[in-house]
């Protein structure tokens, strides 16, 4: 009895060792395939960084820009409530 007990854990264990070889090259070879994909999206990202620069300057200058205005229309009603103010005070 004792035999055949210790012959099934060892059939046993000989086809889980088996089942978790196999387990570890499918996922290796899964590992791989995720490993191709993500060079492929790291290439393609790479090559909108161009066009994302781009996008950065024109933001860049279109705030500059809208600054300046912004700027230049606060000073013009500065001015304009300054005068007011004198015209009243005279």
């Amino acid at each position: 009895m004792n035999e055949a007990l210790l012959m099934a854990l060892y059939v046993l264990l000989i086809i889980f060792v088996i089942s978790l070889i196999i387990l570890v090259v499918r996922l290796l070879l899964t590992l791989n395939k995720v490993d191709e994909l993500l060079d492929d999206i790291n290439e393609k990202v790479k090559s909108l960084n161009g066009i994302f620069n781009v996008i950065d300057v024109v933001t860049d200058k279109v705030s500059f820009v809208s600054e300046t205005i912004a700027s230049a229309v606060l000073g013009l009603v500065t001015r304009v409530f300054k005068l007011n103010k004198k015209d009243e005070e005279k």
